[in-house]
């Protein structure tokens, strides 16, 4: 099987302890990592600090990459991106929990087919514990399943994507445009020129998802990103007139209603 590289962002918002675990659920990967990049979103609080020291002075294998100000996730990769020695990359957020054959099982479907360009798979929410599991989210599994799902929704959960640096490149990187859907954008990008993709059918992670994950997916900025996005989809012709004002018209009221609501929402109509 193939070396891989993990690339994670973190920001002086983040919890110190979900930093933590979150590293430590990589490291405890089955089949390690050739090389850990992390970027630092702008300036970071002691704590963050002190964990990322932690890690850093007893393993080569990390890279700490740092930007002088916060840029927002999309910038944040695509500087990492360019550090990360594999051409096989392990997305992975600072909070999340990565089951620990997760990277195991992504490789073997590479090794498999060799044409792939994304694996991803399904992830299960926690609001606290991660030993009581909530909704998981699912995404099809096959090409042209996945195809049609990205008309209406993300086709991939980001979070525990593996990638082909290469062809990520090669689509252009995170575009900035889009923020709250860098990595949606990514994959229309991608998809539209050919990428081969495929989600393993069982969770590969565990996803913390409070209250604050279910605020930041509302409001009007993100319903306008959103509609950019979808214009976008439209003019290349992903999508149809008909999905378009449909998809908007359910998103504008997803984005708009109170994030108790919202969660409500997400959990129990589009969760398993």
């Amino acid at each position: 099987m193939e070396s891989y590289s993990v690339l994670m962002s973190v920001y002086h918002k983040e919890n110190p302890s979900y930093l933590r675990a979150s590293i430590q659920s990589m490291l405890d990967q089955t089949v390690p990592f050739h090389d850990f990049v992390l970027v630092c979103d702008g300036p970071l609080n002691p704590e963050l600090e002190q964990v990322i020291s932690d890690f850093t002075k007893h393993a080569n294998a990390f890279k700490v990459v740092r930007l002088k100000e916060n840029l927002g996730l999309g910038p944040a990769l695509n500087a990492g991106l360019s550090y990360c020695q594999c051409d096989l990359v392990a997305r992975m957020d600072s909070d999340d929990l990565s089951l620990p054959d997760r990277c195991a099982r992504q490789l073997q479907c590479f090794a498999s087919h060799p044409e792939l360009a994304i694996v991803s798979g399904f992830v299960t929410e926690f609001a606290a514990d991660p030993r009581n599991p909530g909704s998981t989210r699912t995404v099809p599994e096959y090409q042209e399943e996945i195809k049609a799902f990205a008309a209406k929704r993300s086709p991939f959960n980001h979070p525990c994507v593996m990638y082909r640096k290469s062809m990520v490149l090669n689509a252009g990187s995170y575009p900035l445009d889009f923020p709250y859907f860098e990595d949606y954008a990514l994959w229309i990008r991608m998809l539209s020129i050919g990428v081969q993709a495929y989600n393993i059918q069982e969770p590969l992670l565990l996803m913390r998802a409070g209250t604050e994950m279910y605020q930041r997916r509302g409001g009007l900025k993100h319903f306008q990103s959103a509609k950019k996005l979808y214009t976008l989809m439209l003019s290349q012709g992903y999508i149809t007139r008909i999905q378009y004002h449909t998809t908007l018209c359910m998103r504008l009221a997803a984005d708009l209603m109170p994030g108790t609501l919202r969660r409500f929402l997400y959990q129990h109509l589009l969760r398993h």
